[in-house]
């Protein structure tokens, strides 16, 4: 792997700031990857590999990087940001891989001003369960990584190009996107899935206590949907209070579609659902290119 970065600071070595160290390692990055996160984290990430050099400075991990990847929650993104700002060079880039955009940015609009030294990141990717012990090398790969600058004019700049290639070369395929659009979009096509997952075990769950359920009969349809329920609480509760009005609307909407399937379970009108569920289907696997 050629890169224009020589030095890489991931500030949080958890699933996404270890997998980026691991991925980086195993695409053959020619540069110090310098990693930092609380105390006991750093020998592990250490020992798996995920890092070269470790530091339990924000500061002093961003101070000589030329790239800074921010891989804490999005409530430790947008207090990090101020600092980053006093710590890292004038020609460094700063990113990050928070799942929600829109505020995060206007955050590094304010503490970066107008210069390209920020560039949004959502690495549309991951596990339901987090932590350096789940890090993977591959988990990029053929994976959409959503880029959001703060001006459509930063993407002539060297270092934002220089980060197109990186998400390329650890397998992951950029796409450009506006920050309010992108929130938007993702309260539909990712938060709104987590808290339907969560919402159903915790029902079945609740239901489980009154009356007995017996688990045996749980397939592999409630398994699948339910999956994304063994995501933490702790990542999701800045997602929600990032993006409350655009995941408020998302519920609404559904809740307006569960409601029209109620009413409607005893006619064909529901035949125009599956139908139409189909179809999406149809075209989320032409898409991916998988089966």
């Amino acid at each position: 792997m050629d890169s224009y970065f020589h030095r890489i600071s991931i500030i949080g070595l958890g699933l996404m700031g270890g997998s980026w160290g691991l991925a980086l390692r195993g695409h053959g990055f020619p540069g110090v990857r310098t990693g930092s996160d609380r105390p006991e984290v750093l020998p592990r990430a250490l020992a798996a590999g995920a890092i070269d050099e470790a530091r339990e400075s924000v500061a002093d991990a961003a101070s000589d990087a030329d790239l800074v990847i921010l891989a804490t929650g999005v409530g430790g993104i947008l207090d990090l940001l101020p600092q980053l700002s006093r710590a890292v060079s004038p020609r460094a880039l700063v990113t990050d891989v928070g799942s929600t955009k829109r505020l995060i940015c206007q955050r590094a609009r304010e503490v970066f001003g107008k210069e390209p030294m920020f560039l949004g990141g959502h690495p549309l990717a991951g596990k339901e369960r987090s932590g350096i012990e789940n890090a993977e090398g591959s988990l990029f790969e053929n994976a959409t990584y959503g880029l959001t600058p703060l001006s459509p004019d930063h993407l002539s700049d060297e270092r934002v190009q220089a980060f197109f290639d990186l998400v390329q070369g650890v397998g992951a395929r950029p796409f450009v996107t506006d920050p309010t659009a992108h929130d938007r979009a993702v309260a539909y096509l990712s938060h709104l899935p987590q808290l339907l997952s969560s919402g159903l075990a915790s029902l079945i769950a609740e239901q489980s206590a009154e009356e007995f359920f017996p688990m045996e009969l749980a397939a592999s349809g409630f398994r699948d949907l339910t999956r994304l329920a063994e995501s933490p609480y702790a990542l999701w509760r800045d997602i929600c209070l990032t993006n409350i009005e655009n995941i408020q609307t998302a519920l609404e909407s559904l809740i307006q579609k569960l409601e029209s399937m109620k009413v409607h379970l005893s006619d064909r009108e529901l035949e125009r659902d599956f139908k139409q569920a189909l179809k999406l289907r149809e075209r989320l696997r032409a898409a991916q290119g998988s089966d």
